[in-house]
């Protein structure tokens, strides 16, 4: 009987344990890879296995779903993660040059790894200027990041741009980014929580409660989320004022 890789439930062998790079690229492109798992258990997790799953979040192409999982084996060879369908283990995945070769690999010539590195980077330095308060400087840097056409990942830019765009006064602006993330990433619920921030700053406190509402729903967990507490009191402000 077949063992089974902890936390993932997928069936392996010794063999498929160690695949060789050539093997896994040509079994990667036989296949129809649908979904990475990194491993973020302890050893994983020590040797980077969390930042390979950032970076792959990041760039990953429609169509390639990146998630966590639990321990593949060959602790101490890590970072670790499976492709599938198929169970191929890639190992010492622990760099971004490495995250984003691998999608190359993965999903042919149509994934540039390096361009989509500079996306990557751009975004990170625009949402660095955000934080710091410098929306016209984050804007510019995620301006660029979107001319470059990345492969995947275009949710994150156009979030962190709506809210350089709130930053500016730009509502409108906002707003537009927000319901474009909206489009790519139905599910993520950042994406509704700008939308709620542009439609408070616009005023209209009963689409942004419904925004707030359906970012919920999507994760309940935000509820707990001190950022998402001082929105909700916001609005509520907002509404008791509109009220009176």
């Amino acid at each position: 009987m077949p063992a089974t890789l902890t936390g993932c439930g997928i069936p392996t062998t010794p063999q498929r344990l160690f695949f060789s790079l050539h093997q896994y690229c040509a079994a990667a492109r036989s296949a129809e890879v649908t979904e990475l798992r990194v491993c973020v258990n302890r050893s994983c997790g020590k040797q980077g296995s969390r930042e390979t799953l950032e970076v792959l979040s990041s760039i990953a192409p429609h169509g390639v779903a990146i998630a966590s999982c639990g321990c593949l084996g060959r602790c101490g060879a890590g970072p670790n993660l499976v492709v599938l369908p198929g169970g191929a283990i890639v190992s010492h995945c622990g760099t971004p040059a490495r995250a984003s070769r691998l999608l190359a690999d993965i999903c042919g010539d149509e994934f540039d790894p390096w361009r989509n590195l500079e996306v990557l980077s751009l975004r990170k330095k625009g949402e660095v200027e955000l934080e710091k308060g410098n929306a016209s400087e984050a804007l510019a840097l995620l301006n660029q990041a979107i001319e470059l056409n990345p492969s995947g990942g275009l949710q994150f830019i156009y979030k962190a741009r709506s809210a350089a765009k709130l930053g500016m006064g730009d509502n409108d602006g906002a707003l537009e980014d927000a319901k474009e993330v909206c489009k790519i990433a139905p599910y993520f619920p950042q994406a509704y929580i700008c939308q709620g921030d542009a439609l408070l700053a616009m005023g209209d406190l009963n689409a942004a409660e419904k925004a707030y509402a359906t970012a919920l729903d999507i994760d309940p967990s935000i509820r707990r989320s001190k950022s998402f507490k001082a929105r909700v009191a916001k609005l509520k402000e907002k509404l008791l004022v509109a009220s009176t």
